[in-house]
């Protein structure tokens, strides 16, 4: 079991390693984490090296494919950090990614607290405390040389391999009324073929994936604020990205969001 000088020293060395763009092998042995709590030990503490609250948070490895790929068995959380969310349409730097990968999400902005509880919530609980659906495209990373290999509890300390996010106009409000699992969405990069997804990629329905997050937060003692934003998974096979591209995703009624990428 880590104590609190050794959760902080892993959650230290994640941050130098962020900050400067390099990447470690695994944490060292005396410092990693056996389990998923002691993960989300150690990614609180990232948090707490930003010095502001969470923007929101983001689901990791929400399709059976992007478990295998990563070696999991279920999703994992993630902190978005205050200070690494962009508007659409911005010139997003990637100094130091090495993913390289665009994932357009569907995004729910909760407009009550979900504070833990000994009884998991139902999806029409968790539903009921949204306030409004936005679209994004997230930029994942890992500070892992090789994070497929990684294994569960050291991404959840790698806050399940968030880095960047860029936050979209809000949907209009029949987004309610929608079949979101059924809901598809395309996309491209510059004039590059169109990819198309849909949202039963995201643990079979978005609302799923965020009914998830508020009960696996819930078990770690974390509340779900009103305010913060989660963005539930990419809905499609993530879009490969290099210095200069462009990537735009089309929500279709809902709207779409785009967005650039620099040096």
């Amino acid at each position: 079991m880590l104590d609190e000088g050794r959760l902080e020293a892993a959650a230290a060395l994640l941050w130098l390693h962020w900050q400067e763009g390099r990447r470690l092998p695994a944490l060292p042995p005396m410092l990693q984490p056996a389990t998923r709590a002691e993960g989300y030990a150690i990614q609180a503490r990232l948090e707490a090296r930003e010095g502001k609250p969470p923007f929101g948070w983001k689901i990791a490895a929400t399709s059976a494919a992007g478990q295998s790929h990563i070696g999991v068995d279920g999703p994992l959380a993630g902190r978005i950090l205050a200070g690494r969310v962009f508007p659409a349409g911005a010139a997003v730097p990637l100094r130091g990614n090495a993913m390289l990968v665009a994932e357009p999400e569907f995004v729910f902005r909760m407009a009550q607290d979900l504070p833990p509880r000994a009884m998991p919530r139902t999806r029409a609980e968790v539903m009921a405390a949204v306030g409004t659906l936005h679209l994004g495209i997230e930029v994942p990373d890992s500070r892992f040389e090789d994070f497929a290999a990684a294994g569960g509890p050291q991404l959840i300390a790698d806050n399940a391999c968030a880095d960047q996010f860029v936050l979209g106009a809000e949907a209009p409000p029949v987004w309610r009324d929608l079949d979101l699992a059924r809901h598809v969405v395309t996309a491209r990069v510059g004039d590059g073929p169109v990819r198309e997804g849909i949202g039963a990629n995201v643990l079979g329905d978005p609302r799923i994936a965020l009914c998830w997050l508020a009960n696996e937060l819930s078990a770690q003692g974390v509340t779900l604020a009103a305010g913060q934003y989660v963005t539930t998974g990419t809905c499609m096979v993530p879009l490969p990205i290099g210095r200069g591209d462009a990537v735009s995703a089309d929500f279709g009624v809902l709207g779409s969001v785009a967005v650039r990428f620099i040096a």
